[in-house]
């Protein structure tokens, strides 16, 4: 465990759900990556991010799928592509990344509370 943090600090990480509306390998990533277009609704728009998630996941099986990111990190450039949000995810037993989602549906750009 990290050391502990107040609300205040927790409330300063913007964590939102979003749908993925596109999704198309990277190759040119230095490891296994898939580019996403993800819509946070109205509020935020839509977001580029890329995430190390080939073990579990194929681009066509992420159309459609909601996740949840980081909206409020700056910018990152990775590889080509200037990254705009932070995907969330947790490894697995070998160190893959499992996709972090809700169990229901909720309206895109929701913020986590």
């Amino acid at each position: 465990m990290t050391e502990q943090i107040t609300f205040d600090d927790y409330m300063k990480v913007d964590i939102r759900t979003g749908t993925i509306i596109e999704a198309e390998p990277f190759p040119e990533a230095r490891k296994p990556a898939i580019k996403m277009r993800i819509d946070f609704g109205d509020e935020i728009g839509v977001k580029k991010s890329s995430a190390q998630i080939t073990v579990h996941y194929t681009p066509e099986d992420l159309v459609g799928r909601q996740v949840m990111a980081v909206v409020n990190f700056p910018p990152r450039q990775i590889g080509p592509l200037m990254s705009e949000v932070l995907t969330l995810g947790f490894e697995d037993e070998q160190g893959a990344i499992v996709l972090a989602s809700t169990d229901k549906n909720v309206p895109n750009g929701r913020r986590l509370i």
